[in-house]
């Protein structure tokens, strides 16, 4: 079969399509015929050596996937599923299980679906169990054009909150828009439009994929008790420091978001996220918007334009028709 694989950890440049063997599924497992791949930032620091999981080349990239079930328990043969795991999804046949396989709903396309595992249920782990949102509070996204961002306006949506959205061009905030967003504002000067659109209270929670110079306006853009949630440093400007009177004096607090460690740490705990973004889908509350479409040969070149900031929504890469 074919799949996608790191030939050297030296960045997208060195991802390739390459003839593997089929996987063999041990008897817990679920083997999956993929038709479409996510492209995910794990995948770019996959590529470069970055990650935590730190596999030896070659090996398959990969994090989000979806497709039917071939064979396997919990599935009935050619069910639409969904699935996400640390690296290996980029390739015709998958293995999985009931951890992290998820029946799709049929309101939700291939493409669309490949969103959901990291992206969406990331953001509910931000926004649910990290930071503690609660109908009617205000959340602004950093990145809300790229694909975290779009899931976390929609879920913030789907649990009652009113949503900012923060973006840098006119083609952003349009997606921003069409992706749900309440208001959507420009990133110079956010702090103060954010605090206009407010009543100048501030917002109750920052939703931060970008980090950087933005992470100090960020802290000073929050309500007294309000939450700066950290899920990335998109911005690739290095790690912000935080002088933590700045959260005495005001009350307020910067979390840590790590889905991936946590999710896959807690047996059980996907499926009960997935239980609660279902309800989401079938409302129209939760349609993740695609990017573009990329052929299978273009993963390196998917992951390139993602390291230059030039992607909307989530990207995707078709296996099958």
């Amino acid at each position: 079969m074919r799949a996608l694989q790191v030939l050297d950890t030296t960045g997208p440049a060195d991802i390739a399509v390459q003839e593997v063997p089929d996987p063999t599924p041990a008897e817990h497992e679920v083997l999956v015929e993929v038709h479409t791949v996510g492209v995910s930032f794990p995948d770019l620091l996959l590529s470069k050596g970055q990650y935590q999981l730190k596999p030896t080349p070659p090996f398959t990239v990969g994090v989000d996937f979806a497709g039917t079930v071939v064979s396997g328990p919990g599935f009935a043969p050619g069910q639409r599923v969904a699935g996400v795991g640390g690296y290996g999804g980029a390739a015709e046949l998958v293995t999985g299980t009931t951890e992290n396989l998820f029946a799709l709903p049929d309101e939700i396309t291939f493409d669309e679906a490949v969103a959901l595992p990291m992206n969406y249920l990331t953001a509910l782990f931000a926004l649910d169990e990290r930071g503690g949102l609660q109908p009617g509070e205000t959340v602004l996204v950093h990145g809300a054009a790229g694909g975290v961002g779009t899931a976390t306006l929609q879920v913030a949506k789907g649990l009652g909150a009113r949503t900012i959205a923060v973006v840098s061009t006119d083609e952003k905030a349009d997606f921003a828009r069409r992706a749900g967003a309440d208001e959507v504002i420009r990133v110079e000067g956010f702090k103060d439009t954010a605090r206009e659109l407010t009543g100048g209270k501030g917002v109750d929670v920052v939703l931060d994929v970008v980090g950087g110079s933005l992470f100090l306006d960020s802290l000073r853009s929050l309500a007294p008790q309000g939450r700066v949630l950290v899920v990335g440093f998109a911005a690739g400007e290095g790690i912000p420091e935080v002088k933590v009177n700045r959260l005495l004096l005001n009350n307020t607090d910067v979390r840590g978001v790590g889905w991936g460690e946590y999710a896959f740490s807690h047996p059980g705990y996907m499926a009960r996220q997935w239980e609660q973004i279902v309800p989401m889908i079938t409302a129209g509350i939760v349609k993740p918007p695609v990017g573009k479409v990329y052929p299978l040969e273009q993963f390196g070149q998917a992951l390139i334009d993602m390291d230059n900031r030039a992607t909307l929504g989530k990207s995707v890469v078709r296996l099958r028709g």
